[in-house]
């Protein structure tokens, strides 16, 4: 799998934080992330999916967000598989904290 190019835009939310998209396209690949959490390495890749979304939707910076969380990359990929001419338009929020955090999606 290839590295994404930069730069990363990671998407991150709070315990409770829901956030709406509409993904207009998609792209998988790696990133390099430097964790902070004591032991950590340095850096370290990992998978990630790079979704864009319509300008209007993210007006500051990049037209995309980058989903690094595993558990959420897994609930995502069936159905970025057909996204509609439109865009799919999705409602993540999440549930906990980093690394336990997990994240509900719902098709809106």
């Amino acid at each position: 799998m290839a590295q994404l190019a930069g730069p990363y835009e990671i998407l991150e939310l709070r315990d409770g934080e829901s956030k709406e998209l509409t993904i207009l396209k998609y792209e998988s690949g790696t990133v390099i992330i430097h964790p902070r959490y004591p032991g950590a390495p340095t850096s370290k890749e990992i998978s990630a999916i790079r979704l864009y979304v319509p300008q209007a939707e993210k007006p500051a910076g990049v037209p995309y967000w980058d989903v690094t969380s595993q558990t959420l990359i897994a609930q995502l990929k069936p159905f970025l598989e057909e996204i509609p001419e439109k865009g799919l338009r999705i409602r993540l929020t999440a549930h906990g904290i980093a690394p336990s955090k997990r994240y509900t999606l719902e098709l809106v």
